[in-house]
């Protein structure tokens, strides 16, 4: 009887330990940061929260909501659009900081990013590029919050979801997912 006991144990044990295993490598590669302002409307509103994949510059597609360190000091992180990525066209006639960039294509290591909502966005358009090392992940989904689940809206570059009328705040359900907050997002 004993030995059935400690096979239990051995068995509990060792279940113990890859469920802790598997939480320590999600939360090292995924976390979610909570908006703040208004930069992002009307993708993301001021309280959401956002799931976000650590990644580095060369998974970030333009389109993408990405997180980045402020090149501010002072400032938390910032959730913005990439407008353009490592070897794309340098968008000159939407980004006023690049219209005089020598280059013609973005170089390695920089990301070009906007907020959805420029009347509120300080971004690309001010800075130019920002630096790649400023990168802390790709949003890869919007977490529930206070709003219900039906008002959640899928991740479609910012195009109205089938069925959404012009103005309405619709959203796609969203499944619920692990809470890893590192923190409130900025988004000056």
């Amino acid at each position: 009887m004993s030995g059935s006991f400690a096979a239990q144990a051995v068995s509990v044990l060792v279940t113990v330990l890859v469920v802790v295993t598997a939480l320590v490598l999600v939360r090292r590669r995924f976390l979610t940061v909570t908006v703040t302002g208004r930069s992002m409307e009307p993708t993301l509103y001021d309280g959401d929260r956002v799931l976000v994949r650590r990644s580095p510059v060369e998974a970030v597609r333009a389109g993408q909501l990405v997180v980045l360190a402020s090149p501010h000091a002072g400032t938390a992180w910032m959730i913005k659009r990439a407008l353009a990525v490592p070897g794309d066209p340098v968008p000159r006639a939407r980004v006023a900081a690049l219209a005089g960039a020598a280059e013609p294509r973005v170089p390695a290591d920089r990301l070009v990013v906007v907020g959805d909502n420029a009347r509120f966005s300080d971004d690309s358009r001010r800075w130019g590029y920002l630096p790649g090392p400023l990168l802390l992940g790709i949003v890869v989904r919007h977490l529930p919050g206070p709003r219900t689940a039906s008002e959640f809206r899928s991740w479609d570059g910012g195009k109205p979801t089938a069925g959404s009328g012009g103005g309405e705040r619709r959203r796609n359900p969203v499944p619920r997912t692990g809470h890893f907050d590192e923190g409130r997002g900025t988004d000056t």
